[in-house]
């Protein structure tokens, strides 16, 4: 059985605990208004390149459209672009992530294709270095990084095309979380290159007297839009990834230091009991050799 000096010891360590995470807590529900209000300000441009692209890519010529669009012909080489966070403490948000990640590259190697790994974030490595460390050709450190910007999903997109350049890969799929709510982060795989097109949309008849659908003509042409259009929207996608990762990231974060605030409250109170009794049992037992002594006299 514990002294009573070890039990003290045990309720002050887990009352400090209780503070840290309490404190985490409240800084992550303090950044992640932030973070939810820049994610969900640009989802509206990044499903608008979306459409164009997909409006574009639709009536561009196959035979001289660009590779990003159409592919290099094969599908052996298979790049994983994985986005984690940089940090821990934020439950399964990152093995989620990493777990989505691992399964695609199980199933694309029972394919018989080759996997490649480019991992965004610290934590997206650890995970994945047991069991596909080999496979990790590139890493990317967001530690220095004070805010996502552009800038920084430009430099990942200029790292994909270059390795889609000097002919490393015929696929690359983005991995991300995309944020629902602050207890609900969904892991997303988003198929960048070639670049998947949205459907097009059934729109319905027109009613009588309504405006006829409009038709566009575009200048220059398609394939020469698509060259400027396709690099951007692959930065776009990046970044719009970085974003919904980072919403994701403060909502898990707030979630789990609740639920720890809660166990070490939870802890401290069985403690605390289990303090009292013990200091019970030990008084009780001192008052009864006194008894029985003074018996003995």
């Amino acid at each position: 059985m514990p002294s009573l000096k070890d039990l003290r010891n045990r309720i002050s360590s887990v009352k400090a605990t209780r503070k840290i995470t309490k404190a985490m807590q409240m800084v992550a529900a303090a950044k992640l208004r932030r973070a939810q209000e820049t994610a969900t300000a640009a989802r509206p441009y990044a499903e608008r390149m979306d459409a164009m692209l997909g409006n574009l890519g639709r009536r561009a010529i196959r035979e001289t459209a660009p590779r990003l669009l159409v592919g290099t012909g094969r599908d052996e080489v298979h790049l994983l672009i994985v986005m984690t966070a940089e940090r821990g403490l934020c439950g399964g948000f990152n093995s989620n992530i990493a777990k989505l990640a691992r399964a695609d590259a199980v199933r694309l190697r029972a394919d018989g294709k080759t996997v490649k790994i480019l991992a965004v974030g610290r934590k997206g490595a650890d995970n994945l270095r047991r069991d596909w460390g080999s496979r990790i050709i590139d890493r990317v450190d967001l530690r220095g990084a004070k805010q996502i910007t552009f800038a920084i999903a430009s430099d990942i997109a200029q790292k994909v095309l270059a390795l889609f350049d000097a002919g490393e890969f015929d696929v690359a799929t983005l991995y991300f979380s995309e944020f629902k709510s602050v207890i609900t982060q969904k892991p997303t795989a988003l198929q960048l290159i070639p670049a998947k097109l949205a459907p097009e949309t059934n729109a319905p008849a027109a009613s009588p007297g309504a405006g006829a659908s409009a038709v566009y003509d575009f200048e220059p042409d398609e394939d020469e839009i698509l060259v400027e259009l396709l690099p951007r929207n692959l930065a776009t996608q990046i970044y719009r990834g970085l974003l919904e990762n980072a919403a994701s990231e403060q909502g898990a974060r707030m979630s789990a230091m609740d639920s720890a605030t809660r166990n070490a409250g939870d802890m401290i109170d069985r403690l605390t009991l289990n303090y009292n009794r013990t200091r019970q049992a030990m008084i009780t037992k001192e008052l009864i050799e006194i008894i029985s002594g003074a018996e003995a006299l």
